[in-house]
Protein backbone atom coordinates (compact mmCIF):
# COMPACT_ATOMS: atom_id res chain seq x y z
CA UNK A 1 0.00 0.00 0.00
CA UNK A 2 0.94 3.77 -0.85
CA UNK A 3 1.16 6.05 1.83
CA UNK A 4 -0.07 8.68 -0.94
CA UNK A 5 -0.97 8.75 -4.02
CA UNK A 6 -1.12 12.39 -5.91
CA UNK A 7 -3.47 11.96 -9.13
CA UNK A 8 -4.98 13.95 -11.65
CA UNK A 9 -2.17 16.33 -11.57
CA UNK A 10 -0.03 17.96 -14.47
CA UNK A 11 3.50 16.63 -13.53
CA UNK A 12 6.38 17.53 -14.58
CA UNK A 13 8.92 15.68 -14.15
CA UNK A 14 12.00 16.69 -14.98
CA UNK A 15 13.28 13.26 -16.17
CA UNK A 16 12.97 13.32 -20.16
CA UNK A 17 12.57 9.58 -19.92
CA UNK A 18 8.82 10.52 -18.39
CA UNK A 19 8.66 14.70 -18.71
CA UNK A 20 5.10 14.26 -18.00
CA UNK A 21 2.38 12.29 -15.75
CA UNK A 22 -0.46 12.27 -14.02
CA UNK A 23 -0.41 10.19 -11.24
CA UNK A 24 2.90 9.67 -8.44
CA UNK A 25 2.96 7.55 -6.07
CA UNK A 26 4.92 8.27 -2.23
CA UNK A 27 6.23 5.33 0.10
CA UNK A 28 8.04 6.11 3.03
CA UNK A 29 9.37 9.72 1.54
CA UNK A 30 10.27 8.33 -2.24
CA UNK A 31 8.57 8.02 -5.42
CA UNK A 32 7.88 5.02 -6.22
CA UNK A 33 6.22 5.16 -9.37
CA UNK A 34 4.10 7.33 -12.06
CA UNK A 35 0.84 6.49 -13.90
CA UNK A 36 0.05 3.18 -14.86
CA UNK A 37 2.67 1.63 -12.18
CA UNK A 38 0.94 3.19 -9.04
CA UNK A 39 -3.01 4.48 -10.81
CA UNK A 40 -4.26 1.09 -9.49
CA UNK A 41 -2.39 0.61 -6.22
CA UNK A 42 -4.39 1.25 -2.99
CA UNK A 43 -3.16 4.45 -0.71
CA UNK A 44 -3.83 5.42 3.25
CA UNK A 45 -3.86 8.87 1.13
CA UNK A 46 -4.98 10.02 -2.40
CA UNK A 47 -4.71 13.49 -3.06
CA UNK A 48 -6.70 14.85 -6.30
CA UNK A 49 -4.90 17.88 -7.40
CA UNK A 50 -7.38 18.82 -9.59
CA UNK A 51 -4.99 19.31 -12.32
CA UNK A 52 -2.75 21.52 -10.64
CA UNK A 53 0.95 21.29 -11.58
CA UNK A 54 3.62 19.53 -9.87
CA UNK A 55 7.43 20.02 -10.33
CA UNK A 56 10.25 18.74 -8.35
CA UNK A 57 11.07 20.68 -5.12
CA UNK A 58 13.38 23.47 -6.02
CA UNK A 59 16.09 23.29 -5.08
CA UNK A 60 17.91 26.92 -4.06
CA UNK A 61 22.03 26.39 -4.17
CA UNK A 62 22.85 29.07 -2.32
CA UNK A 63 21.34 31.03 0.09
CA UNK A 64 22.37 32.25 3.94
CA UNK A 65 19.61 31.21 6.58
CA UNK A 66 21.03 32.40 9.82
CA UNK A 67 21.66 35.82 8.11
CA UNK A 68 18.07 35.49 6.37
CA UNK A 69 16.24 34.54 9.98
CA UNK A 70 18.13 36.94 12.22
CA UNK A 71 18.19 40.27 9.73
CA UNK A 72 14.32 39.61 9.83
CA UNK A 73 14.33 40.05 13.86
CA UNK A 74 16.38 43.06 13.46
CA UNK A 75 15.62 46.78 13.51
CA UNK A 76 16.06 47.32 9.58
CA UNK A 77 16.43 50.90 7.79
CA UNK A 78 15.91 49.31 4.46
CA UNK A 79 13.84 51.36 2.05
CA UNK A 80 14.75 54.78 4.11
CA UNK A 81 16.17 57.67 1.98
CA UNK A 82 17.26 60.05 4.30
CA UNK A 83 20.08 60.28 6.81
CA UNK A 84 17.26 61.62 9.95
CA UNK A 85 15.20 58.73 8.99
CA UNK A 86 18.05 56.18 9.50
CA UNK A 87 19.67 57.61 12.34
CA UNK A 88 15.77 57.62 14.45
CA UNK A 89 15.96 54.15 13.93
CA UNK A 90 19.34 53.85 15.31
CA UNK A 91 18.26 56.08 18.30
CA UNK A 92 15.02 54.05 18.79
CA UNK A 93 17.11 50.73 18.81
CA UNK A 94 19.05 52.04 21.16
CA UNK A 95 17.34 53.56 23.59
CA UNK A 96 16.08 49.89 25.00
CA UNK A 97 19.39 48.92 26.13
CA UNK A 98 20.76 49.27 29.29
CA UNK A 99 24.19 51.16 30.53
CA UNK A 100 26.70 51.83 28.14
CA UNK A 101 28.72 49.60 25.54
CA UNK A 102 26.39 46.75 24.37
CA UNK A 103 26.22 45.61 20.66
CA UNK A 104 23.48 46.69 18.53
CA UNK A 105 23.06 45.51 15.07
CA UNK A 106 20.77 47.13 12.56
CA UNK A 107 19.83 45.66 9.03
CA UNK A 108 19.16 47.07 6.10
CA UNK A 109 21.53 49.72 5.15
CA UNK A 110 22.27 50.95 1.48
CA UNK A 111 24.21 54.29 0.88
CA UNK A 112 22.74 54.43 -2.64
CA UNK A 113 19.17 54.76 -0.89
CA UNK A 114 20.79 58.00 1.16
CA UNK A 115 23.12 59.29 -1.90
CA UNK A 116 26.47 58.89 0.32
CA UNK A 117 27.62 56.56 3.60
CA UNK A 118 26.71 57.88 6.72
CA UNK A 119 29.12 58.51 9.10
CA UNK A 120 30.62 57.27 12.44
CA UNK A 121 30.43 60.94 14.19
CA UNK A 122 26.66 61.01 12.85
CA UNK A 123 26.02 57.61 14.19
CA UNK A 124 28.01 58.63 17.56
CA UNK A 125 25.22 61.51 18.09
CA UNK A 126 22.39 59.18 18.69
CA UNK A 127 24.75 55.66 19.84
CA UNK A 128 24.98 56.69 23.54
CA UNK A 129 28.09 55.09 24.11
CA UNK A 130 26.48 52.08 22.55
CA UNK A 131 28.59 49.71 19.69
CA UNK A 132 25.87 50.08 16.44
CA UNK A 133 26.90 48.32 13.54
CA UNK A 134 24.63 48.58 10.43
CA UNK A 135 24.74 45.86 8.15
CA UNK A 136 24.97 46.85 4.11
CA UNK A 137 22.60 44.78 2.29
CA UNK A 138 25.53 43.16 0.26
CA UNK A 139 26.76 40.87 3.18
CA UNK A 140 30.04 42.69 2.30
CA UNK A 141 30.46 46.08 4.01
CA UNK A 142 28.90 48.02 7.22
CA UNK A 143 29.21 51.27 8.64
CA UNK A 144 30.11 51.19 12.76
CA UNK A 145 30.04 54.19 14.88
CA UNK A 146 33.43 55.07 17.13
CA UNK A 147 32.95 53.06 20.29
CA UNK A 148 33.46 50.26 17.40
CA UNK A 149 36.44 51.93 15.71
CA UNK A 150 38.08 52.45 18.95
CA UNK A 151 38.10 48.91 19.46
CA UNK A 152 39.57 47.78 16.20
CA UNK A 153 43.31 47.35 15.48
CA UNK A 154 45.42 50.83 14.11
CA UNK A 155 45.91 49.00 10.27
CA UNK A 156 41.92 48.14 10.14
CA UNK A 157 41.17 50.50 7.28
CA UNK A 158 37.98 52.23 6.91
CA UNK A 159 36.66 55.68 5.54
CA UNK A 160 35.06 57.65 8.19
CA UNK A 161 32.91 54.32 10.07
CA UNK A 162 32.34 52.58 6.51
CA UNK A 163 34.55 49.22 6.59
CA UNK A 164 34.05 46.97 3.72
CA UNK A 165 35.24 43.48 3.37
CA UNK A 166 37.65 42.26 5.56
CA UNK A 167 37.51 45.05 7.76
CA UNK A 168 33.98 44.58 8.34
CA UNK A 169 34.97 41.41 9.15
CA UNK A 170 37.25 42.59 11.71
CA UNK A 171 34.14 44.51 13.08
CA UNK A 172 32.14 41.81 13.06
CA UNK A 173 34.65 39.86 15.20
CA UNK A 174 34.15 42.20 18.03
CA UNK A 175 30.56 41.13 18.28
CA UNK A 176 29.64 38.46 21.14
CA UNK A 177 28.76 35.24 19.02
CA UNK A 178 24.98 34.64 19.07
CA UNK A 179 23.67 31.49 20.98
CA UNK A 180 23.00 28.05 19.04
CA UNK A 181 19.69 28.28 20.10
CA UNK A 182 19.30 31.97 19.03
CA UNK A 183 20.79 30.62 15.61
CA UNK A 184 18.38 27.64 15.39
CA UNK A 185 15.17 29.46 15.68
CA UNK A 186 16.62 31.99 13.16
CA UNK A 187 17.64 28.91 10.60
CA UNK A 188 14.21 27.71 11.42
CA UNK A 189 12.42 30.77 10.45
CA UNK A 190 14.20 31.22 7.20
CA UNK A 191 13.76 27.50 6.09
CA UNK A 192 9.72 27.94 6.42
CA UNK A 193 10.34 31.20 4.38
CA UNK A 194 11.70 28.89 1.71
CA UNK A 195 8.99 26.16 2.34
CA UNK A 196 6.31 28.73 1.39
CA UNK A 197 8.15 29.61 -2.18
CA UNK A 198 8.44 25.71 -3.15
CA UNK A 199 12.27 25.09 -1.82
CA UNK A 200 12.82 21.95 -0.46
CA UNK A 201 16.61 22.00 -0.39
CA UNK A 202 18.93 24.61 -0.39
CA UNK A 203 22.69 25.11 0.49
CA UNK A 204 24.24 27.54 3.42
CA UNK A 205 26.70 29.74 1.37
CA UNK A 206 29.47 29.93 3.97
CA UNK A 207 29.19 29.13 7.89
CA UNK A 208 31.78 30.12 10.71
CA UNK A 209 33.60 32.31 8.28
CA UNK A 210 34.73 35.72 9.29
CA UNK A 211 32.82 37.58 6.42
CA UNK A 212 29.24 35.68 7.54
CA UNK A 213 30.13 33.58 10.26
CA UNK A 214 27.52 34.08 13.44
CA UNK A 215 29.72 31.68 15.54
CA UNK A 216 32.52 29.58 16.10
CA UNK A 217 29.89 26.45 16.75
CA UNK A 218 27.64 27.41 13.85
CA UNK A 219 26.92 24.18 12.78
CA UNK A 220 25.78 23.09 15.61
CA UNK A 221 23.02 25.17 15.51
CA UNK A 222 21.81 23.28 12.62
CA UNK A 223 22.39 19.69 14.48
CA UNK A 224 20.13 21.01 17.11
CA UNK A 225 17.19 21.74 14.49
CA UNK A 226 18.19 18.25 13.55
CA UNK A 227 18.37 16.70 16.92
CA UNK A 228 14.87 18.23 17.79
CA UNK A 229 13.01 17.64 14.44
CA UNK A 230 12.86 21.22 13.99
CA UNK A 231 14.86 21.42 10.84
CA UNK A 232 12.17 22.38 7.99
CA UNK A 233 14.03 21.40 4.74
CA UNK A 234 17.10 19.91 3.40
CA UNK A 235 20.20 21.85 4.21
CA UNK A 236 24.01 21.44 2.60
CA UNK A 237 26.66 23.62 4.82
CA UNK A 238 29.53 25.02 3.04
CA UNK A 239 32.13 25.59 5.33
CA UNK A 240 34.02 29.36 4.85
CA UNK A 241 37.30 28.60 3.74
CA UNK A 242 38.97 30.94 6.75
CA UNK A 243 38.03 27.40 9.08
CA UNK A 244 40.36 25.27 7.41
CA UNK A 245 43.66 24.83 9.73
CA UNK A 246 47.20 23.72 8.52
CA UNK A 247 47.77 20.05 9.40
CA UNK A 248 50.34 17.85 9.63
CA UNK A 249 49.57 14.80 7.77
CA UNK A 250 51.09 11.84 5.87
CA UNK A 251 52.56 13.15 2.24
CA UNK A 252 50.48 10.47 0.55
CA UNK A 253 47.56 12.08 1.98
CA UNK A 254 48.51 15.72 0.51
CA UNK A 255 46.43 17.62 2.25
CA UNK A 256 48.04 20.85 3.57
CA UNK A 257 45.08 22.52 5.55
CA UNK A 258 41.81 20.52 6.84
CA UNK A 259 38.79 21.57 8.63
CA UNK A 260 38.78 19.47 12.23
CA UNK A 261 39.25 15.71 12.00
CA UNK A 262 39.41 15.85 8.21
CA UNK A 263 36.21 16.35 7.19
CA UNK A 264 34.87 17.11 3.77
CA UNK A 265 32.41 17.49 1.41
CA UNK A 266 29.72 14.50 1.58
CA UNK A 267 30.02 14.09 5.42
CA UNK A 268 26.62 14.03 6.91
CA UNK A 269 23.31 12.60 5.36
CA UNK A 270 20.10 13.21 3.60
CA UNK A 271 18.57 16.11 5.63
CA UNK A 272 22.31 17.73 6.79
CA UNK A 273 25.61 17.55 5.28
CA UNK A 274 28.53 19.50 4.14
CA UNK A 275 28.93 20.72 1.00
CA UNK A 276 31.69 22.41 -1.03
CA UNK A 277 34.54 24.95 0.65
CA UNK A 278 33.49 28.13 0.41
CA UNK A 279 36.08 31.03 -0.85
CA UNK A 280 35.70 34.35 -1.03
CA UNK A 281 37.60 35.99 -4.06
CA UNK A 282 36.08 39.41 -4.05
CA UNK A 283 32.82 41.70 -2.75
CA UNK A 284 30.10 42.51 -4.18
CA UNK A 285 28.24 45.18 -6.72
CA UNK A 286 26.00 46.90 -4.51
CA UNK A 287 29.61 47.83 -2.47
CA UNK A 288 31.53 48.69 -5.36
CA UNK A 289 33.56 45.82 -3.92
CA UNK A 290 33.16 43.03 -6.99
CA UNK A 291 36.63 42.90 -8.46
CA UNK A 292 36.44 43.84 -12.01
CA UNK A 293 39.74 44.20 -15.29
CA UNK A 294 38.49 47.39 -16.05
CA UNK A 295 36.57 50.38 -13.44
CA UNK A 296 32.80 51.05 -12.53
CA UNK A 297 31.75 53.17 -14.95
CA UNK A 298 32.63 56.94 -14.35
CA UNK A 299 35.06 56.27 -11.92
CA UNK A 300 38.48 54.57 -11.28
CA UNK A 301 37.48 52.29 -8.96
CA UNK A 302 38.18 48.49 -9.95
CA UNK A 303 36.84 47.05 -6.75
CA UNK A 304 39.13 44.94 -4.18
CA UNK A 305 40.37 41.16 -3.81
CA UNK A 306 39.48 39.86 -0.50
CA UNK A 307 43.21 38.99 -0.06
CA UNK A 308 46.51 38.62 -1.78
CA UNK A 309 46.02 37.05 -4.87
CA UNK A 310 48.78 34.14 -4.44
CA UNK A 311 47.38 33.55 -1.01
CA UNK A 312 44.03 33.25 -2.51
CA UNK A 313 45.06 30.87 -5.28
CA UNK A 314 46.66 28.76 -2.84
CA UNK A 315 43.82 28.62 -0.40
CA UNK A 316 41.75 27.16 -3.96
CA UNK A 317 44.10 24.82 -4.64
CA UNK A 318 44.49 23.76 -0.74
CA UNK A 319 40.67 23.06 -0.75
CA UNK A 320 40.72 20.79 -3.86
CA UNK A 321 43.96 18.83 -2.41
CA UNK A 322 42.10 18.51 0.95
CA UNK A 323 38.76 16.37 -1.15
CA UNK A 324 36.88 19.31 -0.83
CA UNK A 325 34.14 20.63 -3.78
CA UNK A 326 34.77 24.28 -4.19
CA UNK A 327 32.45 27.02 -4.16
CA UNK A 328 34.31 30.02 -5.09
CA UNK A 329 32.61 33.34 -4.57
CA UNK A 330 33.86 36.13 -7.85
CA UNK A 331 31.48 38.17 -9.00
CA UNK A 332 33.38 40.41 -10.68
CA UNK A 333 35.34 39.26 -13.91
CA UNK A 334 38.77 39.46 -12.27
CA UNK A 335 37.86 37.62 -9.76
CA UNK A 336 36.35 34.96 -12.15
CA UNK A 337 39.85 35.10 -13.90
CA UNK A 338 41.60 33.91 -10.17
CA UNK A 339 39.13 31.55 -9.16
CA UNK A 340 39.48 29.52 -12.83
CA UNK A 341 43.12 29.89 -12.44
CA UNK A 342 42.96 28.55 -9.17
CA UNK A 343 40.75 25.47 -9.99
CA UNK A 344 42.54 24.59 -13.57
CA UNK A 345 46.35 24.61 -11.10
CA UNK A 346 44.59 22.45 -8.86
CA UNK A 347 43.19 19.87 -11.48
CA UNK A 348 46.58 19.69 -12.55
CA UNK A 349 48.19 18.91 -9.37
CA UNK A 350 45.65 16.36 -8.27
CA UNK A 351 42.81 15.32 -11.09
CA UNK A 352 39.70 15.14 -9.85
CA UNK A 353 37.03 14.88 -12.67
CA UNK A 354 33.96 14.39 -10.72
CA UNK A 355 34.14 17.23 -8.15
CA UNK A 356 31.97 19.19 -9.61
CA UNK A 357 33.66 23.08 -8.55
CA UNK A 358 31.47 25.60 -8.89
CA UNK A 359 31.91 29.96 -9.09
CA UNK A 360 29.53 31.17 -7.21
CA UNK A 361 27.73 34.12 -8.06
CA UNK A 362 29.53 34.82 -11.87
CA UNK A 363 28.42 38.39 -12.08
CA UNK A 364 30.10 39.83 -14.60
CA UNK A 365 31.71 36.77 -17.18
CA UNK A 366 33.54 38.15 -20.13
CA UNK A 367 33.04 36.30 -23.66
CA UNK A 368 36.47 35.08 -23.88
CA UNK A 369 35.63 33.30 -20.20
CA UNK A 370 33.03 31.54 -21.06
CA UNK A 371 35.18 28.88 -22.79
CA UNK A 372 37.19 28.37 -19.65
CA UNK A 373 34.02 27.51 -17.87
CA UNK A 374 33.09 24.81 -19.52
CA UNK A 375 37.08 22.96 -20.31
CA UNK A 376 37.35 23.56 -16.68
CA UNK A 377 33.53 22.02 -16.34
CA UNK A 378 32.90 24.63 -13.20
CA UNK A 379 29.41 25.14 -12.65
CA UNK A 380 27.73 28.74 -13.11
CA UNK A 381 25.69 29.53 -9.37
CA UNK A 382 23.87 32.58 -10.37
CA UNK A 383 20.98 34.88 -8.97
CA UNK A 384 18.65 36.08 -11.67
CA UNK A 385 16.76 38.36 -8.66
CA UNK A 386 19.99 40.21 -8.06
CA UNK A 387 19.24 41.90 -11.74
CA UNK A 388 15.25 41.57 -11.12
CA UNK A 389 15.89 43.92 -7.92
CA UNK A 390 19.37 46.16 -8.97
CA UNK A 391 19.29 45.99 -12.57
CA UNK A 392 18.60 49.73 -13.21
CA UNK A 393 21.69 50.32 -10.95
CA UNK A 394 24.14 47.18 -11.64
CA UNK A 395 23.69 47.91 -14.94
CA UNK A 396 24.88 51.67 -15.09
CA UNK A 397 27.70 51.11 -13.03
CA UNK A 398 28.72 48.69 -15.71
CA UNK A 399 27.76 50.65 -18.78
CA UNK A 400 26.77 49.67 -22.21
CA UNK A 401 29.53 47.05 -23.73
CA UNK A 402 29.66 45.20 -19.79
CA UNK A 403 25.61 45.09 -18.80
CA UNK A 404 24.67 41.94 -21.23
CA UNK A 405 27.64 39.87 -19.72
CA UNK A 406 25.80 39.95 -15.83
CA UNK A 407 24.61 37.06 -14.55
CA UNK A 408 24.39 35.01 -17.94
CA UNK A 409 21.90 32.43 -19.20
CA UNK A 410 22.01 31.82 -22.38
CA UNK A 411 25.84 32.05 -22.61
CA UNK A 412 26.52 29.64 -19.85
CA UNK A 413 24.05 27.23 -21.60
CA UNK A 414 25.53 27.60 -25.26
CA UNK A 415 29.00 26.97 -23.96
CA UNK A 416 27.45 23.60 -22.31
CA UNK A 417 28.63 25.11 -18.81
CA UNK A 418 26.26 24.34 -15.96
CA UNK A 419 23.82 26.93 -14.93
CA UNK A 420 22.13 26.67 -11.98
CA UNK A 421 19.83 29.09 -9.90
CA UNK A 422 19.56 30.29 -6.39
CA UNK A 423 19.19 33.36 -4.51
CA UNK A 424 21.65 34.72 -2.06
CA UNK A 425 19.01 35.55 0.41
CA UNK A 426 18.20 37.36 2.13
CA UNK A 427 20.22 39.94 0.10
CA UNK A 428 17.27 40.35 -2.35
CA UNK A 429 13.56 38.34 -3.25
CA UNK A 430 14.68 34.52 -2.89
CA UNK A 431 11.71 33.30 -4.64
CA UNK A 432 12.53 30.86 -7.36
CA UNK A 433 9.81 31.38 -9.48
CA UNK A 434 10.39 35.39 -9.75
CA UNK A 435 13.93 34.38 -10.77
CA UNK A 436 12.68 31.99 -13.35
CA UNK A 437 10.83 34.61 -14.84
CA UNK A 438 13.50 36.94 -15.00
CA UNK A 439 15.84 34.30 -16.70
CA UNK A 440 13.35 34.12 -19.68
CA UNK A 441 12.57 37.89 -19.82
CA UNK A 442 15.71 39.42 -18.50
CA UNK A 443 13.77 42.17 -17.35
CA UNK A 444 14.38 44.63 -14.22
CA UNK A 445 11.73 44.94 -11.06
CA UNK A 446 10.98 48.81 -13.15
CA UNK A 447 10.77 46.89 -17.18
CA UNK A 448 14.88 47.73 -17.70
CA UNK A 449 15.52 45.32 -20.28
CA UNK A 450 19.14 43.79 -19.12
CA UNK A 451 21.18 41.80 -21.73
CA UNK A 452 18.22 40.40 -23.45
CA UNK A 453 20.23 38.04 -25.48
CA UNK A 454 20.85 35.70 -22.43
CA UNK A 455 17.26 35.31 -22.53
CA UNK A 456 17.05 31.34 -21.75
CA UNK A 457 13.41 29.31 -22.17
CA UNK A 458 11.31 28.32 -19.07
CA UNK A 459 12.41 24.75 -19.64
CA UNK A 460 15.96 25.70 -19.04
CA UNK A 461 15.58 28.03 -16.30
CA UNK A 462 12.97 25.75 -14.20
CA UNK A 463 16.03 22.52 -15.11
CA UNK A 464 18.77 25.60 -13.44
CA UNK A 465 16.46 25.22 -9.77
CA UNK A 466 16.16 21.57 -10.10
CA UNK A 467 17.95 19.25 -12.30
CA UNK A 468 20.89 21.58 -12.61
CA UNK A 469 20.70 22.33 -8.13
CA UNK A 470 20.88 18.68 -7.42
CA UNK A 471 23.85 18.02 -10.02
CA UNK A 472 25.49 21.14 -7.91
CA UNK A 473 25.38 19.50 -5.00
CA UNK A 474 25.73 16.09 -5.85
CA UNK A 475 22.27 15.40 -4.90
CA UNK A 476 21.67 14.22 -8.80
CA UNK A 477 20.76 10.52 -7.63
CA UNK A 478 18.27 11.09 -5.20
CA UNK A 479 16.72 14.64 -6.06
CA UNK A 480 16.35 17.29 -8.95
CA UNK A 481 13.50 15.04 -11.35
CA UNK A 482 10.36 13.40 -10.27
CA UNK A 483 11.52 10.00 -10.83
CA UNK A 484 10.99 6.26 -8.90
CA UNK A 485 13.58 6.10 -6.48
CA UNK A 486 13.99 9.55 -5.96
CA UNK A 487 12.86 11.90 -2.75
CA UNK A 488 9.59 12.54 -2.45
CA UNK A 489 10.09 16.52 -2.52
CA UNK A 490 8.43 18.29 -4.51
CA UNK A 491 6.07 21.66 -4.89
CA UNK A 492 2.28 21.91 -6.15
CA UNK A 493 1.88 25.13 -8.06
CA UNK A 494 -1.82 27.42 -9.21
CA UNK A 495 0.04 27.01 -12.89
CA UNK A 496 2.17 25.83 -15.09
CA UNK A 497 4.90 28.08 -15.72
CA UNK A 498 5.51 27.04 -18.88
CA UNK A 499 1.82 27.74 -20.08
CA UNK A 500 1.39 31.45 -18.86
CA UNK A 501 2.59 34.68 -19.54
CA UNK A 502 6.12 35.27 -19.25
CA UNK A 503 5.54 38.46 -16.61
CA UNK A 504 3.43 36.75 -14.32
CA UNK A 505 4.98 33.19 -13.82
CA UNK A 506 6.41 35.31 -10.75
CA UNK A 507 3.13 35.64 -9.59
CA UNK A 508 2.39 31.98 -9.69
CA UNK A 509 0.47 30.68 -6.61
CA UNK A 510 2.41 27.78 -4.67
CA UNK A 511 0.11 25.82 -3.41
CA UNK A 512 1.42 23.27 -0.99
CA UNK A 513 4.91 21.68 -0.58
CA UNK A 514 6.02 18.01 -0.04
CA UNK A 515 9.60 17.17 1.69
CA UNK A 516 10.06 13.54 2.15
CA UNK A 517 6.19 13.08 1.31
CA UNK A 518 4.95 14.88 3.47
CA UNK A 519 2.67 18.09 3.39
CA UNK A 520 5.02 20.92 5.24
CA UNK A 521 2.25 23.74 7.26
CA UNK A 522 3.27 25.99 4.60
CA UNK A 523 0.92 24.59 2.50
CA UNK A 524 -2.74 25.75 1.26
CA UNK A 525 -5.60 23.21 1.52
CA UNK A 526 -5.59 21.17 -1.24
Amino acid sequence: MLCTRLTNANILTMDPGHPVAHDLGIWHGRIVGLDDAVTGLPAREVIDLQGATVLPGFIDSHVHLAWTGLKAATPSVAGLTRIDDVLAVVAEAVSGRRGPGSWVDIAGYDQRALGRHLTAAELDRVGAGHQVFLMHESGHACVVNTAVLDRLPADVPHEDGFLAEGAMSAARALRPPYSQRELADAIERAGRTCLAEGVTACAEAGIGGGLLGHSPVELGAYQLLRDEGRLPLRVQLMAAADTLRPVITPDADGIPRALGLGMRTGFGDDWLSLGALKVYTDGGMMARTAALTRPYEGTEHLGQLQDDPQRLLDTIVDGHLAGWQLAVHAIGDRAADLALEGIERAQRLRPRPGARHRVEHAGLIRPDQLPRFARLGVAAVVQPNFLYSFGDDYSAIMGGERAPWMYRGKGFLDHGVTLVGSSDRPVTDGSPLRAVQFMVERASSSGLSVGPDEGITVDQALHAYTVAGAYACHWDDRAGTLAPGKRADLVVLGDDPRRVAVPVIGDIQVVATFVDGTRTPESKAL
